[in-house]
């Protein structure tokens, strides 16, 4: 393992702002992984950790194979984790908005230029994300459809679910869309939580990508057979919100299956504790998404369900 520099943003009265790259192996560039992008995925720079230290040993063992270079860089926004914001301290911008970035621009923009100036340069690329709703996932792979995804070569995860998803217009400065763009193989890898650890279900994501690495040749080994994974678009996922505010009570976790009609949560009066609304499932299916805070905004997806067509 060779420690790298990736960035540095000269600072006025501080230290300088640093992003730090690991690297393993040397040769072609095949493989980049990013972790988080945001001061409150922590969950995500905790499976960068745990993927750190399964390659260390990989690569001490012999197992990383020859002519192969594979890049970790943990965290794009320290600043930001250090303080507790999701996003950059000084003008609230999202890093992962910026891609491909501008070097001559905003701070965010710097960033994202110098990261990705980098990281394009590879292969494949895996980014560690995180969806901007604060609940509990079913742990899957995302992938945009750009016209360059390899929706397929993703079974090589493992992973229960494949989402491919139509670009919107803010998706086209997103660090998966860019690299698609740029001709990197690229998927975003989701576990269950963001600012929280979950290591299940990190355990779970980070094994996803040693098997990826096997199946694609970057590490010894045959690939265990991986557990079929199903293809759905986001159109198949339906979202339940509420036509009210108030106290949110669930009644089913991510990964229960649900009929058309059954109880899916309550919201309740903050102060009276009467509840105001029970919301029930409009079709059969999974529950994809479940909101793990306890008050909720009227007309806010709390729930996500994939829907089952009879």
């Amino acid at each position: 393992m060779r420690e790298t520099e990736i960035f540095r943003l000269p600072a006025l009265y501080r230290d300088d702002f640093r992003i730090t790259g690991y690297r393993f192996g040397q040769g072609e560039k095949a493989l980049a992984v990013v972790g988080s992008l945001r001061g409150n995925e922590y969950q995500q720079i905790y499976m960068c950790s745990l993927l750190m230290r399964r390659l260390r040993q990989l690569e001490e063992a012999g197992e990383l194979c020859e002519d192969r270079e594979i890049l970790v860089i943990p965290s794009l926004n320290p600043y930001s984790m250090n303080i507790g914001r999701r996003f950059w301290p000084t003008d609230n911008t999202d890093v992962n908005r910026m891609f491909p970035g501008y070097s001559l621009g905003e701070t965010t923009q710097r960033i994202a230029a110098g990261v990705f100036d980098k990281v394009s340069k590879y292969r494949r690329g895996i980014q560690f994300a995180s969806f901007y709703m604060p609940g509990r996932y079913l742990p899957h792979v995302h992938i945009m459809q750009t016209g360059f995804e390899q929706a397929k070569k993703a079974e090589s995860f493992g992973l229960p679910y494949i989402v491919l998803r139509r670009p919107r217009p803010y998706d086209t400065t997103t660090l998966n869309y860019n690299w698609q763009i740029w001709e990197t193989e690229a998927y975003s890898l989701y576990s269950s939580t963001t600012a929280v650890l979950d290591p299940v279900s990190g355990e779970q994501v980070v094994e996803s990508v040693l098997q990826y690495m096997r199946a694609e040749g970057l590490l010894r080994g045959e690939a265990k057979p991986a557990q079929p994974s199903e293809i759905i678009s986001d159109a198949q996922i339906v979202s339940v919100r509420p036509e009210k505010a108030g106290l949110f009570r669930p009644l089913v976790q991510a990964g229960d299956p649900v009929r058309a009609g059954e109880k899916l949560a309550c919201i309740q009066d903050v102060y009276l504790g009467d509840t105001l609304e029970e919301l029930t499932s409009p079709c059969d299916g999974i529950v994809f998404f479940v909101h793990d805070e306890p008050l909720t905004y009227a007309n806010t997806a709390v729930c996500k369900i994939i829907r089952r067509t009879p």
